[in-house]
């Protein structure tokens, strides 16, 4: 290995811990709809004697900011993904409707919204965690390099230095974006 390799190793997983965490806040209420809240949701349908993505069985869309519509390939299934909603930790009453399943989003109360604030934040320090681990792996890996007589003690300084510069080029992006999840959350 090599410290643009390990530079490349370094960055993709800072960037996956990111990535991660922009999924899990999709799946954070903001008081509109969207189809994310289901899709991040992972609830798994038991239809057909066997249990399925909801996202498999059905087309989830929003056709307006108050509501999420669900609509199944197969109407058979529209109890089952009633049912499911239902048990999910969504905590949204599903209504049947003809061929459909909607589900209306409630307005957030001040209070909930203070809540969602303070969980988004937990998201996001649990990603610096994993951004900070992304960086000691990158210096630990430095210091391999430097011990196998790859770097010199410049190289090693020179190298240590990019992956604090990665590091804190990541826990930029984590506060602004949770910066901009809080304003939207708050947004009322």
């Amino acid at each position: 290995m090599d410290e643009e390799t390990l530079l490349l190793e370094t960055e993709a997983s800072m960037e996956e811990a990111l990535n991660h965490m922009n999924t899990d806040f999709g799946g954070v209420r903001t008081g509109k709809a969207s189809p994310s809240l289901v899709d991040n949701m992972d609830i798994f349908v038991a239809s057909y004697g066997t249990s399925m993505k909801l996202k498999a069985i059905a087309v989830v869309s929003t056709p307006d900011a108050r509501s999420i519509l669900i609509q199944p390939f197969d109407p058979s299934t529209l109890n089952d993904i009633k049912k499911a909603i239902s048990e999910s930790r969504l905590n949204i009453t599903p209504v049947i409707d003809a061929r459909s399943v909607r589900l209306p989003i409630p307005e957030l109360s001040g209070e909930r919204r203070k809540e969602l604030v303070k969980y988004v934040k937990s998201i996001a320090e649990d990603t610096r965690v994993r951004v900070r681990a992304a960086r000691k792996s990158g210096m630990d890996g430095a210091k391999k390099l430097k011990a196998d007589n790859v770097l010199t003690e410049d190289g090693l300084r020179l190298a240590e230095d990019k992956v604090q510069k990665l590091t804190d080029k990541y826990v930029k992006k984590i506060d602004e974006l949770v910066e901009a999840k809080e304003k939207e959350i708050m947004t009322v």
